[in-house]
């Protein structure tokens, strides 16, 4: 079981005076779940940590190769175990990993430059949504947020011109990117010529929530994980918001087409994301 969190605000304000001390004594990560937003990389984290040859991060989400990196490096190995943890359940269960979950990083390319130079053998695994649902999930969490004020509708309006324009200078980060954030395919390329492909691991949201055990068996086998049935799958408090009007759910299914399928050409698989 994942022990209980510990405040990120803790780590990074107070953690970091002594993080000098205990960084030499700890490790990196082996594997980054590195997107995407809005697509279950919470649940699939916890999932993972629940591999009895698993230990956690400090926190989820560290962020560091984005907007935490001018803490250092020693700050960000402070978040890992010890290397004597590590040797603690490797005595017992023959293997040990450890890892991270930052979503952010997967539209930013500076953070997988840094990914590669410090951590260039780390296993990058991205989880990936049905992009219409995942862009209603980001905009239904900017209203919570109240950070948006425009209906659904008019925000596809605007990115779509945007879109239109060319998508070679789109700027990801941005706010409401509900659309851009999940042109899955753009930000793919980017990984693709820092990491080999046997290094990257893909599945969809819809892939872990029909079929858990299968495919979280892929998973630890990519990790080089021992076999491990998980007993129970436990997803993150579901938020609740109005259905998609079903003419605009139609319209950004014929939107995404193109995309999707340059993303399952660069991938090898279909995810049938056709409804």
């Amino acid at each position: 079981m994942i022990p209980k969190k510990i405040s990120p605000i803790f780590h990074r304000f107070v953690k970091r005076g002594w993080s000098g001390i205990t960084a030499s004594s700890r490790v990196l990560p082996n594997f980054i779940i590195a997107g995407t937003v809005r697509s279950g990389t919470t649940s699939l984290y916890n999932y993972i940590c629940n591999h009895p040859s698993v230990l956690p991060a400090a926190y989820d989400e560290i962020g560091f190769f984005d907007s935490n990196f001018q803490l250092g490096t020693m700050w960000y190995q402070s978040m890992f175990p010890t290397k004597k943890q590590m040797e603690l359940v490797q005595e017992k269960t023959n293997f040990c990993l450890t890892g991270e979950d930052t979503p952010f990083y997967f539209w930013n390319k500076d953070a997988i430059k840094r990914i590669s130079e410090l951590i260039p053998n780390c296993k990058i695994i991205m989880i990936f949504r049905n992009p219409v649902d995942r862009a209603y999930s980001n905009y239904q969490l900017g209203k919570r947020e109240n950070k948006e004020d425009l209906s659904f509708e008019k925000t596809i309006e605007i990115e779509k011109q945007i879109i239109n324009k060319g998508t070679k200078n789109l700027n990801f980060s941005e706010p409401r990117t509900y659309l851009i954030k999940s042109l899955y395919s753009l930000q793919l390329k980017n990984w693709l010529k820092s990491f080999s492909k046997d290094q990257l691991y893909f599945l969809s949201t819809e892939q872990l929530s029909s079929k858990p055990n299968e495919t979280m068996s892929g998973i630890f086998n990519f990790l080089g994980l021992p076999r491990h049935t998980l007993s129970e799958f436990k997803k993150e408090k579901k938020a609740i918001y109005p259905e998609m009007n079903i003419s605009t759910r139609n319209d950004l299914l014929e939107f995404f087409k193109p995309y999707n399928n340059e993303l399952f050409s660069l991938i090898g698989n279909n995810f049938s994301w056709d409804k």
